[in-house]
């Protein structure tokens, strides 16, 4: 059994480069605030405040907009590793927090399950509209950091597994990765609709970090859910599967706000930097954290500054 993290950065374990990944906040039962504070009701007037997931490279996301605004006279307040969306979506709905770094995939089937919407462009288009009527996405980026299956270049190699479709053929198969996964429209019950493939699950919640990585290379689990941007993938030599059904929905960094904050002043920025980020960025940024140990907003400063945006 594999234990959650505590909130909070994680570091990388012996010399195996692995991710950094959080674990999931979880809100206290005695808070009235989905952020665990006694805070309510919406931000003070004029005060952006931006939240992230507790997950590392959401928050280098979200530091990249604070700063962006900050440059250009906005009033910014941080509420970052906040947890997932069951905890975050409601302070957003509320006002308590106004920005969020969203991912537009996984977003989407958040607030719909049954969408058959897969490309970057689709995808983008139904989310505009199944978001709530209080909320609103920004421009999508052309960066993406999804949800993706990844085994050992071990394992594929003795079993011939290169794809989703492969797994089919491998017997006791174990799928790893947060515990909501078990029930996620790509998890156990989306492999087994779409690609007849059955797999036992073991929950390990870190987000795809250390604890995730670990437990794929040990053979404890033999498939690991673990997000396209990330480093450990690369340094490692893992197997990323291909998904010939779109079983994973297209997944393109996209700013989700509060209308109430959704002034030019704000958006224009934000769009401004949606537009400069990519998908190398991502991973770049995210080895930045992981192997180089620097701090969300030291990668973020560097990011703005290479890119001569403001």
């Amino acid at each position: 059994m594999f234990t959650a993290l505590k909130k909070g950065r994680v570091a990388a374990i012996g010399v195996i480069a692995v991710s950094a990944a959080v674990a999931l906040a979880g809100c206290s039962s005695g808070s009235s605030s989905p952020l665990g504070s006694t805070s309510t009701g919406s931000a003070a007037a004029g005060t952006i405040v931006i939240g992230s997931q507790a997950y590392y490279s959401n928050e280098i996301i979200a530091e990249i907009y604070a700063q962006a605004l900050e440059a250009n006279g906005q009033t910014v307040t941080r509420k970052f590793n906040i947890g997932q969306r069951d905890a975050y979506l409601p302070a957003l709905a509320s006002g308590e927090v106004t920005l969020f770094p969203e991912y537009s995939g996984n977003l989407l089937q958040f607030y719909d399950k049954a969408t058959t919407a897969v490309s970057a462009t689709d995808v983008y288009a139904a989310l505009k509209t199944a978001v709530p009527a209080n909320l609103e996405v920004l421009d999508q980026s052309e960066a993406a950091d999804q949800d993706s299956y990844n085994v050992t270049k071990a394992f594929s190699e003795a079993n011939g597994v290169t794809s989703i479709a492969d797994l089919a053929k491998v017997a006791n198969v174990t799928l790893g990765g947060n515990a909501e996964l078990a029930t996620r429209p790509y998890g156990p019950p989306g492999l087994l609709s779409t690609y007849n493939v059955t797999v036992g699950f073991t929950p390990i919640d870190d987000s795809a970090g250390p604890l995730t990585l670990k437990a794929l290379l040990d053979n404890d689990i033999q498939v690991a859910n673990i997000y396209s941007a990330d480093p450990s993938i690369g340094a490692n030599d893992l197997v990323t599967l291909t998904d010939p059904k779109s079983l994973f929905l297209a997944s393109n960094i996209v700013p989700l706000i509060n209308k109430d904050a959704a002034t030019p002043d704000v958006t224009d920025v934000i769009n401004k930097v949606d537009a400069a980020l990519t998908t190398a960025d991502l991973v770049s940024m995210n080895g930045e954290s992981v192997n180089d140990k620097k701090s969300s907003a030291d990668i973020a400063k560097e990011w703005l500054a290479s890119k001569n945006l403001f």
